[in-house]
């Protein structure tokens, strides 16, 4: 299986949190699923984290980065097409970074691992 994992996914899987899900922990341990983090990601934890509105611990960063190394996690830019295609999204979720991972989702085939209910009404794969 090929997947996505949401920023909330994969911070809680970096920090061992216990909201994530036991299905949501296996799929990302078995390895022969492949994992892949949005570009958009990053992008949303550093403007999250400089606004104050996301708190992560000492070197959260580091710990995300060895964690992506170690696991294999694979990088997915965001594309000329990803960003296009947010404009024909119709839909309610208003999150900017959701939206791109709607659209990279659909584009690549990926499956989204996501807590976020607002996903499940776009006609993507999501596991939770």
């Amino acid at each position: 299986m090929r997947l996505l994992l949401d920023t909330h996914t994969l911070l809680w899987w970096v920090l061992d949190d216990r909201r994530l899900s036991a299905r949501a922990r296996r799929a990302i341990e078995t390895t022969t699923n492949t994992i892949f983090i949005s570009a958009a990601t990053a992008w949303e934890v550093a403007i999250k984290a400089a606004k104050g509105k996301l708190r992560l611990p000492p070197h959260a960063e580091h710990r995300i980065r060895n964690e992506m190394s170690a696991g294999g996690f694979k990088e997915l830019a965001v594309t000329w097409d990803h960003g296009l295609a947010v404009r024909d999204l119709v839909g309610p979720h208003a999150d900017p970074f959701d939206r791109l991972l709607i659209v990279q989702s659909r584009l690549e085939g990926l499956t989204i691992v996501t807590d976020d209910r607002a996903i499940r009404g776009y006609p993507v794969d999501v596991l939770w």
